[in-house]
Formats: structure tokens, sequence, C-alpha cells
């Protein structure tokens, strides 16, 4: 049957099961996922523009998801962005940390593919 939307998704996230589960769930969809375990490879790679929707976690070795967010809105600042973390996020003092970046969405981990879903239509909406 025919899907009514392709949108574009990026997931950086360091846990390759992470990233694999979450692309899998969305591009059962109908979602077009291209997934990094690298933030430096996911931002040397990153096209703007082009994608509708980035999933990135916070916690990642070598550049972290704020860091990432940094970088790429230096190329795209239209971006919308959904963190992923684990830990607890202090909203207040990320803002203050990195006040460019529009913190829109955080998707609690553990999460339901079923769930992820559900939030990533709602913010594409």
């Amino acid at each position: 049957k025919e899907k009514p939307f392709s949108k574009i998704i990026l997931i950086v996230d360091d846990d390759p099961d992470v990233a694999s589960i979450f692309s899998i769930g969305l591009e059962d969809e109908g979602f077009v996922v291209d997934a990094y375990n690298d933030p430096l490879e996911a931002l040397s790679n990153f096209k703007p523009s082009f994608y509708d929707l980035l999933l990135i976690d916070i916690n990642m070795p070598k550049m972290n998801g704020f860091e990432l967010c940094t970088q790429i809105l230096k190329f795209d600042v239209n971006v919308r962005i959904c963190f992923i973390t684990a830990g607890e996020t202090n909203i207040e003092a990320l803002r203050e940390v990195y006040p460019t970046i529009s913190v829109g969405c955080f998707i609690k981990k553990p999460i339901s593919l079923e769930y992820l879903v559900k939030r990533i239509k709602a913010e594409l909406e």
C-alpha cells in the first residue's frame, strides 16, 4: 500500500543497535533514514536543506549532540532537531550554554518505536 508521505530523517546515535532499531522502525512507517554512529562522520556528510528532521543523541564520544547541532546550524539554520537522551536534561542550563539551538523536542530513552514514530510525525506536522 502507498505511504502518504516520505520525510527524510537523519539519526545520529553512537549506539549502533539504537540507530538500527530507530532506522528500521521509521523506514517501516515510510520515512527515508540516514543513520550514523559517529557524530563527526554525520557532520562531514551533512546535506543542508535536505533533512526534514534530525534525531540526535546527546551523550556521544568525540562530539556531543549539542556540539553537533551547533555545527550543523552553521550550514542549515532552519533544520528541525529532536534530541534523544537516556539521562536527565536541564533545559534551562542547556539554553545558556547553547543559545542558538532551539530546543523543541526531547525524546527520553528507552522509547518504544510506536511512541518514537508518533513524536516524529507530530514534530513534522
